[in-house]
């Protein structure tokens, strides 16, 4: 098979003798789909090389691997690189444990709907982990053709976003949609998230500029969506971009995201340091400023409620990573093979 050059794929040196650097973009449970120097492949992780591994060590969706390629057969990936930025999330289910959903990007869209299912709450959610991933957060509002002004949607968006860029869109009319072009560079890797039926798979469409991906209808009854993608897959766009789609969350479980939570949430944080006590619970204790802004109509009791939760529930997700890690267990990077994190970033 002829080789090719990629721009998603750049120089690595210091590879496992015998492999290529390829990236991962499509998962398949136990396989995956890259794209490399010979093209797309399927590949399957070494069996030596991951006996051991944790969950998060094996690749998902953006990651650059090391393969050994086979033109026979499924190649073989040998390691998973160092990673540049990397979302994850408590997975659902009784066992809690991190989950990968991508990496290596640059640019993390947040998309929620201009329709009744707009939350605030939820989108400070994704904006903690997103802060905590190593990519920069974009807040998208979808739909804005279903709403006469969506500026107040906006606003209210941009209350709680810290700074974050903030754009409404429409992919039917195409609405807003040059706002993008900034993040739409040759070599820049961006992946969407967003709960179901908030128009992830049709904002695709209009970046790709044909229907690639299958959309299905809103729930009339409450706007809320059903699921249109069934796996994440990377996805390169004209002009040099590419994009990583992912299937709708029903919840984002918070997995040790203290860092991003003070991002989202810097008013509360700068409030939290005039408080009489350290070790404020902001509860209950004399002299609390929280509680005292309140009061004073300086902050909404919601988005104290939330800062509260939020934290309560990252701070587990903390402690589980401290335990995996006091037993010998990496809560996050893959296995290193003598490679620079450096060496991941795109040529110039």
């Amino acid at each position: 098979m002829p080789t090719t050059k990629n721009p998603m794929i750049p120089p690595i040196p210091n590879l496992p003798e015998g492999c290529i650097p390829a990236r991962i973009t499509a998962q398949h449970k136990d396989r995956y789909e890259a794209i490399s120097a010979q093209g797309t492949v399927y590949a399957q992780c070494k069996r030596a090389a991951y006996r051991k591994a944790s969950p998060w060590d094996c690749p998902t969706v953006g990651d650059l691997v090391a393969l050994e390629y086979r033109p026979d057969g499924d190649s073989l990936i040998h390691a998973t690189l160092p990673r540049k930025s990397y979302f994850v999330r408590r997975a659902a289910g009784p066992v809690s444990m991190q989950q990968a959903v991508a990496a290596n990007f640059d640019y993390v869209l947040l998309l929620a709907s201009c329709n009744q299912d707009f939350n605030l709450p939820r989108l400070e959610r994704y904006l903690s982990q997103a802060f905590s991933s190593g990519g920069e957060p974009v807040i998208l509002l979808t739909k804005a053709d279903l709403v006469p002004d969506p500026a107040p949607l906006v606003e209210a968006a941009q209350s709680i976003s810290m700074g974050v860029s903030v754009y409404a869109i429409s992919a039917q009319t195409g609405k807003g949609l040059e706002s993008l072009s900034r993040y739409l560079t040759p070599d820049k890797l961006l992946v969407l998230l967003g709960s179901s039926g908030v128009g992830k798979s049709s904002l695709v469409n209009a970046l790709m500029g044909q229907d690639i991906m299958t959309v299905r209808a809103i729930r009339e009854d409450d706007a809320k969506g059903r699921h249109t993608t069934t796996h994440r897959q990377l996805l390169s766009l004209p002009g040099g971009a590419a994009i990583i789609d992912t299937p709708g969350m029903r919840e984002l479980g918070l997995w040790d995201a203290q860092e991003g939570l003070r991002e989202t949430f810097q008013d509360i944080e700068a409030l939290a340091a005039q408080c009489r006590y350290r070790d404020c619970t902001h509860s209950h204790e004399p002299g609390c400023a929280l509680r005292e802004a309140v009061q004073a109509g300086l902050l909404s009791p919601q988005r104290l409620q939330s800062y509260q939760g939020l934290r309560q529930e990252s701070r587990r997700g903390t402690e589980r990573n401290h335990a995996k890690q006091s037993r010998g267990l990496r809560p996050q990077e893959g296995p290193r093979k003598k490679i620079r994190k450096e060496d991941l970033e795109s040529p110039s």
